[in-house]
């Protein structure tokens, strides 16, 4: 992960747009994913547009109640159907604020969009309190299932990405544990 300044961001003419937050009319397609799918499950994430006389963009609200030893989560995903070949990294232009600043992007491939397939994640940590892009090389996307990492997985197929995902994590396989409140805001997703 790597951190883009303000004067390099990526124009139309070089990437390809994604999500544009700044003018969609909706959040149509955009449903939660948190760990309320399991019975010991107490977080909450939505994603809403907010709209101003100057400016519109999508906010992602996240309340994270995780279990004593870290497992939780909270994200939006959406359907997709993207053939990033051509692309080498994803660029989010966003910034965070409250409690907690590490995210991730979960992808998936072949429409295999729910478990007992395994979804293809990396972490980031959000810029705070200021707008920044935020590159993810494609190629730094592994394999996980339920937070593990699995190292007998095909690699990410590009060329089929069915699902795109936006998630605070709690942190049941790593040193750091996240919980409480935090809001991601977005401009715009491209691939470059």
């Amino acid at each position: 992960m790597s951190f883009v300044k303000s004067d390099e961001l990526i124009n139309e003419s070089n990437g390809f747009t994604l999500f544009n937050f700044t003018t969609i009319c909706d959040l149509d397609g955009w449903t939660e994913q948190s760990d309320v799918v399991r019975e010991v499950g107490m977080s909450k994430a939505v994603i809403t547009l907010q709209k101003t006389q100057l400016f519109q963009r999508a906010i992602v609200f996240t309340l994270l109640n995780p279990q004593p030893n870290g497992a939780g989560f909270a994200g939006v995903r959406t359907n997709t159907q993207l053939n990033l070949t051509d692309y080498s990294k994803v660029v989010l232009y966003l910034r965070g604020q409250g409690q907690n600043s590490g995210y991730k992007v979960v992808l998936r491939h072949k429409n295999q969009n729910n478990e007992p397939f395994p979804s293809y994640e990396q972490m980031f940590q959000a810029p705070l309190r200021k707008f920044d892009s935020v590159e993810l090389p494609l190629d730094q996307f592994e394999p996980y299932f339920r937070g593990r990492k699995q190292n007998d997985t095909e690699p990410l197929d590009t060329s089929n990405i069915t699902n795109f995902e936006i998630q605070i994590y709690g942190g049941v396989y790593l040193p750091v544990k996240q919980y409480g409140t935090s809001s991601l805001e977005i401009d715009w997703i491209k691939a470059v």
